[in-house]
């Protein structure tokens, strides 16, 4: 008889970005709704923070499970703290490279599965990796559901738990963390208002770690491995072209370039298609010439993807006005993968003058985008200026923002190459600028353009020399490449002369998004 070998029906492992939508979707099913910190862009900024402290749980191919959790200086960790400002308002923002405990967010459990242990093997997988870590062990806020009915008895919190702890009374999430080792330190009051059962106070849990040494030496974050990114940014003249397959050549052109010189990105300026107005028979209205650039869309797109596919390089395709199945024009950037995938970012602000010549109505999200070189975000232009969005994608993980712009005039250009460097000093990424220069004299709305793209970094010991890693001269054709090093923004967020991100005051501030990112 032939043996014949089932695969496994459960499975603990790493969450990745590509899980985002699956553990959203079992957050709403347990909670009813997107829980703080468990919207997809928290989620996003989670994974992309620690990948290794997250967990999953499948059970035949299904998420049933999942733990979120990231390292923290015990100072942080045992100190007294609530969940918004130890979590980073959800995002793990708060984690630390060089923490020596592991925080728990939360563990998630769909409740339909019974008898499969899920939560358990989450936090088993959580104790393996503190053992691995050699950390000194995990610490939590948890839950005591079962004080509401007993406050009457037990005002205090406190003799609530101690009154479980002796035995006299039961909370089943008490028990259960009493059972798998932890042991409470204290209660954490005030620690999540959403959780009314508990009086929004939490147990503030802990448990050891045995294998740890019983006195560690911190460990700094070290530079030993390097994970670069060569990034190109596109300086374009602005030119008449005779046909739309002329522009493709011509942008064909610059993609072949970078790619010769292993650029993994390249970036093009913010309405750049504007290009193709030139070829038009009569001379077009503003409102006239975006609506005849929304009939290039599906072409622009296709033969977009085929030149990433082609030369093996993710193209930041400037920006391109595209009419939304709502009827609305957008403008529109798309990221055009070597993998084949396309993603769109709308822009989140048009200028006043895009609303009043071109009708163009502004974007309703914006979120990191993956890419096998890790999260990335697009700022178009004006949303440089815009320093909410910047963070969010950082608290997302995004270590790299393109920004491609368009601007007539010094003044305009040095407003967005301004706030950009800024968003790279606060957000302690790197920003890539591109824009066009030139003119087109029968495109309304185009007369002139100004330019000086630039690849522009945190201001560090780190980083280069006042910022800037390359950048293009004023008002001419080019392409400037760089290598970026993604391990020194780690280390200056750890180990840097400031910590903008670090340093936030969640305890007095935070921006809360309408769609709870």
């Amino acid at each position: 008889m032939t043996s014949q070998r089932n695969k496994a029906s459960v499975v603990v492992r790493n969450a990745t970005l590509a899980d985002v939508e699956k553990i959203a979707a079992l957050v709403i099913k347990v909670y009813g709704r997107p829980a703080d910190g468990y919207t997809p862009g928290m989620l996003r900024g989670q994974i992309s923070a620690f990948p290794e402290g997250q967990f999953l749980v499948e059970y035949d191919g299904e998420v049933v499970g999942y733990a979120a959790s990231f390292l923290i200086a015990e100072e942080l960790g045992l100190s007294p703290h609530n969940w918004i400002v130890i979590t980073g308002n959800g995002y793990a923002a708060r984690h630390d490279p060089n923490g020596d405990w592991l925080y728990g967010m939360e563990v998630c459990v769909d409740p339909d599965i019974r008898r499969t242990r899920i939560g358990q093997r989450l936090y088993d997988a959580r104790k393996q990796l503190c053992e691995n870590l050699e950390l000194k062990g995990i610490v939590f806020g948890g839950r005591m559901p079962g004080w509401r009915r007993k406050r009457k008895i037990y005002p205090d919190p406190a003799d609530y738990v101690a009154a479980v702890q002796a035995q006299k009374i039961t909370d089943p999430v008490i028990r259960y963390h009493l059972r798998a080792g932890f042991e409470p330190i204290g209660v954490l009051r005030n620690y999540l208002d959403e959780d009314t059962d508990s009086g929004g106070h939490a147990t503030h849990m802990v448990w050891r770690n045995p294998y740890a040494e019983e006195v560690k030496q911190p460990q700094k974050l070290t530079q030993q491995v390097k994970e670069s990114v060569r990034v190109a940014t596109v300086q374009v003249q602005m030119r008449a072209v005779k046909s739309f397959e002329e522009f493709i050549s011509n942008v064909e052109y610059f993609v072949d370039v970078c790619s010769d010189r292993r650029a993994d990105f390249v970036v093009f300026p913010e309405l750049f298609t504007l290009q193709l107005l030139a070829f038009e028979k009569r001379k077009l209205s503003p409102a006239e010439s975006i609506e005849a650039l929304t009939r290039y869309t599906p072409r622009f797109i296709e033969d977009m993807r085929n030149l990433a596919i082609s030369y093996n390089i993710n193209i930041i395709g400037g920006s391109h006005p595209t009419r939304t199945d709502d009827g609305d024009i957008q403008n529109v950037a798309y990221v055009f993968l070597r993998d084949g995938s396309v993603h769109a970012q709308e822009k989140i602000h048009p200028t006043p003058d895009e609303r009043h010549w071109w009708n163009i109505q502004g974007g309703d999200s914006v979120d990191v985008i993956p890419t096998d070189c890790g999260p990335i975000g697009v700022l178009i232009c004006y949303d440089s200026e815009f320093p909410e969005l910047a963070r969010r994608l950082t608290d997302e993980g995004a270590r790299i923002l393109f920004t491609p712009f368009c601007t007539d005039s010094r003044q305009g250009y040095l407003r967005v190459r301004y706030c950009c460097h800024a968003r790279c000093i606060e957000n302690q990424l790197y920003v890539v600028t591109s824009g066009c220069t030139g003119n087109l004299p029968n495109v309304e709305n185009m007369d002139i353009n100004y330019a000086q793209s630039a690849i522009l970094t945190p201001c560090d010991y780190p980083f280069a020399r006042e910022g800037i890693a390359a950048e293009i001269a004023e008002n001419v054709e080019a392409v400037v490449m760089a290598d970026l090093d993604l391990t020194d923004l780690s280390f200056a967020r750890s180990e840097g002369t400031v910590r903008n991100l670090r340093d936030r005051r969640f305890d007095l501030y935070r921006v809360k998004w309408n769609d709870g990112g």
